[in-house]
């Protein structure tokens, strides 16, 4: 099965994956998409309905004081440099851009705690260019399914998927698999008696790349707290 047949057979299992980050604008879109980072989607709903109402686009954003901004974001992870990011980001986008947000990833990597992942969504979702961003689901199911090899970087998660997957079908497909990644194909107790992708999974393999890298991790702190014997 290639990775266009594995996409179908995902889509029959969930054909309304879609981006479930609320948003009513592009700036919105890309704000969410900053606090999503060590997040889950649902959390950010749940503080973006107060950051809106007050802070509606770039122009107040920008102009907003931090306590203010931290206070409205506390429920999230790293809630204060969060607060200060979509801050300045509100500011780059004022004095670079007038106000609009751009859609090169030069332009969007140029703003404060924008990063590759987040330019990917971006121009997906709001400009409909299409893009495969890899977030911590994507890279999973994707180096489970075999599409990628367990010791690939983001980069080249992506750089696979792209090559892959038809080029026309990469918006959707990001939200396919990170549906699949989400509802089934769990980072904890996936869904591996319904999965039909069992006899090609790489379950197995990527755990124990996992867990050999996990090893030496830790190996290498315990050597590096060793007293020294001169």
């Amino acid at each position: 099965m290639n990775a266009n047949e594995m996409i179908d057979a995902i889509e029959e299992i969930f054909p309304d994956a879609h981006c479930e980050l609320n948003h009513e604008t592009p700036f919105q879109l890309l704000i969410a998409v900053v606090l999503s980072a060590q997040t889950t989607d649902a959390s950010v709903n749940k503080v973006t309905p107060a950051l809106f109402e007050r802070w509606p686009d770039s122009s107040t954003l920008a102009k907003a004081d931090l306590r203010e901004v931290e206070q409205t974001l506390k429920t999230l992870g790293l809630f204060r440099s969060k607060a200060k990011n979509i801050i300045a980001l509100s500011q780059d986008l004022e004095e670079k851009f007038d106000g609009q947000v751009p859609m090169t990833f030069k332009d969007l990597q140029s703003l404060a705690g924008v990063g590759r992942k987040t330019a990917n969504v971006v121009r997906s979702v709001a400009f409909d260019i299409p893009s495969l961003a890899v977030d911590t689901h994507v890279n999973r199911v994707s180096k489970r399914l075999g599409l990628a090899k367990p010791e690939d970087s983001v980069e080249k998660v992506e750089e696979k998927l792209r090559r892959k997957i038809d080029r026309n079908r990469w918006n959707k497909a990001h939200h396919d698999l990170i549906f699949f990644g989400r509802y089934f194909c769990t980072a904890r107790n996936p869904k591996c008696d319904e999965c039909p992708f069992v006899p090609s999974c790489k379950k197995k393999k990527l755990d124990l790349y996992t867990k050999k890298q996990k090893e030496m991790e830790k190996a290498k702190i315990l050597t590096q707290d060793k007293p020294s014997l001169k």
